[in-house]
């Protein structure tokens, strides 16, 4: 197996970036790199040096303008150094075939880009599904339990379908919405990845177990090849000493599977 490297974005309001580099070297990667968005844009760091691109968690630009708006747009319209558009460097590597991961704020960034659930960058229209407000009207944290839907995904490949994990979740605009013909079409296409569930591993919509009240339980979905992956729920968070009285599994091996995608 080669070198795997994992480039981890931070800047602007994310929180969540040490633990999830500490997540993908934990899983087998060589390295895991943490680096400002701007560095990008001053050229001091190349996409084409990963084989991982990680949005990690947090509150970008304080969600002013609603979760990760502003930062969709920094991607579609910033033109880096050299005078590059930085849609050309992202695009690239996705067509060299390489992995991109988004958890909780990076999952919005995922969805306001296009990235999933169409695996490429699209203009947004009012047929696209977005993750807007939860029902309950406040933030959410809490442990929540996921089912697995799909493992046609190399970050889903080390996960069983109908697997159970018991993952913490943190956000205030978690609730996945979009048209029932294209939530449908998600679902027909394999597209959904994780939903949230009751006691029982049933999708549901109590909001005891569904934090957000995404519609048909959905917590995470893939692009059509599912190589990008978005999802709300904090998998990088949980290690083995952290919620040890708590009962339920906790490993979930989204980037033991990235890792494994590579070898």
């Amino acid at each position: 197996m080669g070198r795997v490297n994992t480039l981890v974005i931070t800047g602007y309001g994310t929180n969540s970036h040490v633990e999830t580099a500490y997540a993908a070297t934990q899983a087998g990667a060589d390295r895991a790199d943490i680096v400002h968005f701007s560095d990008i844009t001053a050229c001091n760091c190349s996409l084409d040096d990963y084989d991982f691109l990680i949005f990690p968690g947090g509150f970008l630009d304080g969600d002013d303008l609603g979760a990760a708006q502003a930062a969709g747009m920094r991607w579609r319209h910033l033109k880096d150094a050299s005078g590059t558009p930085l849609l050309d460097h992202l695009k690239k590597f996705l067509s060299d075939g390489k992995l991109v991961l988004g958890i909780c704020n990076g999952f919005q960034a995922l969805i306001k880009l296009g990235l999933v659930p169409y695996g490429e960058i699209r203009p947004m229209d009012d047929q696209c599904p977005t993750l807007t407000y939860n029902t309950i009207g406040r933030h959410q944290s809490q442990l929540t339990l996921t089912r697995i839907c799909t493992n046609k995904s190399p970050w889903l490949s080390c996960c069983n379908v109908g697997d159970i994990h018991n993952i913490p979740i943190s956000h205030g605009e978690g609730r996945f919405v979009a048209p029932e013909s294209v939530i449908k079409q998600l679902i027909a296409n394999g597209q959904v990845a994780t939903q949230y569930v009751d006691l029982s591993g049933n999708p549901t919509m109590d909001v005891a177990f569904n934090p957000n009240s995404s519609m048909y339980a959905i917590e995470g979905i893939i692009s059509p090849d599912g190589r990008v992956l978005g999802k709300m729920g904090h998998t990088e968070r949980l290690t083995d000493n952290v919620a040890k009285n708590v009962s339920g599994n906790k490993e979930q091996l989204l980037f033991k599977g990235g890792v494994d995608y590579f070898a």
